[in-house]
């Protein structure tokens, strides 16, 4: 350092590191000089006359007084980099790395030397940032603090007390800089706020009002939550709804999610799951039900939480139709009138379909069936014995919540290959509710009512069921009648039971009948009377009959029978049904179908609302099994049978006729 303060040259390449510091760059050893003997002797000679100067002016040395650093002491040693010093260094770099990472504004220097705070001023006039003084007197000065952003050596901080002779010209350098801009852009000398070494970018500001958001929750995120058309038997579709919607939602289709866009539950089940179930905390999946087999387990899969979600009125809709197919291997085009009438407003949760002398293919049977309910229903079980079928159908939503079916025959005949006369029954339980369906077609003949009666009583006590389900009531049920061992029983067929009344006195009757009044018709019915007696379906109720004789007509037509026989018209095919207790089965539609008319009976519907009670975990589960090929079947062919009426359409109207005026 010379006396005018010029840098000396020699001491460029030699910069004083720190405590604990290693030269990197530089590893070969420092070899003394007499050029750095006599510049470390006039820097000695500069610390003494500052030192004076500052003794001079206040008596004693001002700790804040710059002093210039000392020349570093060669040693032999420095051969090698110290392990201590490498330590050291790695651990000030990756400290400094990771405040520069966490600075939450972006702007933090590695040696947290870039803080913007106003520094307080000792008595002397001296203001104190960091290590650095400067006098407030004077023109302000930046302190330099080298780092990864100045471009020194990483983790090497230099202040004003330790700055090497080139870092002091640099900052005169930057200070003159700072004096010759214009008076206009330089910076106030009463503001004492360090400014940072990062290039500070100003805050975007927006150039106008932001656009309003959508009010629309049905966004394409929440596209996968909306509820699906086929599901509807959820417990959310029940909040805020009339208690007439209520009654029926479980009888409902896709009309009513036409108000519907998105649902709370829908939104909230994002938070852990994809579909539309609501979301599981993890204190209900630790909570665990230690009652085997008892209601209150909440947990239960057939529990009354799971009950209340899908039939909040705990009624299930039940579609019954019986009828005697004669036979014929022609099966009508069209089944809708048989299973979904015009004059219903919904489609119901079980389709109950049985057949008497049915058509020779019963595959093709079936899928008839399936093509007509479509993709929303699959075939639950399917039972023959003979050309006696029974057929169940539940929605797909459902299938869950059935156990395990079982199926029973009986042959009524003296010899049992001949499979025409009998019973079929299906059995199982469908949450806390045992079912049993029975079709059965009794002894024919006018006069054959002991007959019919002994068919009767050996299908009740020859019907084994149940098998393996448990009875949910035992002390209601007796071995000799199978239909004292369920809840709900539904037995509908051929009975074959007739008018005891010549076919012109019936004749008669009918032609005075007005408005459906079948009252004195039915005071000759062969069934209505063994019923009353008791001899016949102990326990059994009817619903009222308002349709006219479905036995027997001649085929495709509205006639009755004009053979020679001559047959009078009777109520052969019927719909009765039995519950343990009162008022559990409400009947809401008992008619005959006279749309189809391929056979000499006419189809009989009822449909019914049965009530539902909670199940117990000791029933076992059907694992939601169905027919898959049959239900692929029916769909192929319901999409083939779309195509061709589209065609046509097209076909009929691209016909035009060209006219000549």
């Amino acid at each position: 350092m010379t006396e005018d303060g010029e840098e000396n040259p020699l001491h460029r390449s030699r910069e004083a590191p720190e405590k604990g510091d290693s030269l990197v760059n530089d590893s070969r050893p420092l070899k003394p000089s007499l050029v750095d003997a006599k510049a470390c002797k006039e820097e000695n000679n500069d610390v003494l006359k500052l030192t004076a100067a500052a003794k001079n002016k206040q008596g004693e040395v001002s700790p804040y007084q710059p002093r210039p650093p000392l020349l570093p002491r060669h040693s032999k040693t420095s051969k090698s980099v110290s392990a201590e010093g490498a330590k050291r260094k790695t651990w000030r770099l990756r400290k400094n790395s990771q405040d520069s990472l966490s600075d939450p504004a972006g702007i933090g220097s590695s040696t947290d030397s870039l803080k913007e705070e106003r520094t307080p001023a000792t008595p002397d006039g001296l203001v104190l940032e960091g290590s650095a003084t400067v006098r407030s007197d004077s023109k302000v000065t930046k302190p330099l603090h080298i780092g990864l952003e100045s471009g020194g050596t990483p983790g090497l901080e230099t202040s004003g007390r330790h700055r090497s002779p080139a870092l002091r010209a640099r900052g005169r350098s930057l200070s003159d800089n700072e004096s010759s801009r214009p008076s206009s852009q330089q910076s106030d000398p009463t503001d004492r706020r360090v400014k940072s070494a990062k290039v500070r970018l100003a805050p975007v500001q927006a150039t106008g009002p932001l656009p309003p958001l959508d009010k629309s929750l049905g966004s394409t995120s929440l596209e996968a939550n909306r509820i699906n058309r086929d599901c509807l038997d959820y417990g959310v579709l029940a909040r805020g709804k009339s208690t007439d919607s209520r009654l029926h939602r479980n009888l409902s289709d896709s009309r009513l999610l036409d108000n519907i866009g998105s649902d709370s539950a829908s939104v909230n089940s994002m938070r852990s799951t994809c579909s539309v179930l609501s979301p599981i905390r993890p204190q209900d999946v630790r909570n665990r039900s230690f009652l085997e087999g008892s209601v209150l387990g909440s947990g239960a899969l057939l529990g009354a939480e799971e009950l209340d979600r899908y039939f909040p009125e705990r009624k299930l809709g039940v579609y019954v139709a019986t009828w005697n197919m004669q036979g014929e291997k022609g099966l009508p085009g069209n089944l809708d009138d048989l299973l979904l009438p015009t004059d219903s407003e919904f489609a119901q949760d079980f389709y109950i379909i049985g057949v008497q002398e049915g058509c020779p293919d019963r595959r093709e049977w079936e899928t008839r069936l399936q093509e007509t309910l479509g993709p929303y229903y699959v075939m639950l079980y399917a039972a023959s014995h003979g050309v006696l079928y029974l057929t169940v159908f539940v929605r797909r939503d459902l299938i869950w919540f059935c156990s395990e079916v079982e199926h029973a025959t009986v042959t009524t005949r003296i010899i049992s290959q001949i499979k025409t006369k009998g019973a079929v029954g299906i059995a199982f339980t469908f949450f806390g509710t045992s079912f049993l369906f029975i079709t059965s077609h009794f002894t024919s003949g006018d006069a054959k009512v002991y007959e019919r009666i002994l068919d009767y009583n050996k299908i009740v006590e020859a019907l084994a069921l149940p098998k393996g389900l448990p009875d949910t009531n035992p002390y209601r049920s007796t071995s000799s009648d199978v239909t004292t061992r369920f809840d709900q029983v539904f037995w509908f067929g051929d009975f074959n039971f007739r008018l005891s009344k010549p076919r012109v006195f019936v004749e008669s009757i009918l032609k005075r009948t007005v408005g459906g009044e079948m009252g004195p018709l039915l005071e000759h019915d062969q069934l209505s009377k063994e019923i009353k007696d008791g001899s016949i379906f102990k326990g059994f109720q009817e619903a009222p009959i308002h349709f006219f004789p479905t036995y027997k007509f001649n085929s495709g037509s509205d006639t009755y029978d004009t053979t020679s026989k001559q047959r009078t018209p009777s109520y052969t095919d019927r719909i009765l049904f039995r519950n343990r207790q009162t008022d559990d089965i409400k009947v809401l539609k008992y008619t005959s179908c006279s749309g189809i008319k391929t056979s000499d009976h006419r189809p009989v519907i009822g449909v019914f609302q049965v009530k539902l009670r909670p199940g117990r975990d000791n029933i076992p589960l059907g694992a939601g099994q169905f027919d898959r090929g049959l239900y692929l079947e029916g769909i192929r062919r319901r999409i083939t049978r779309e195509l061709k009426r589209r065609e046509a359409m097209k076909n009929n109207s691209s016909s035009t006729i060209c006219t000549i005026s």
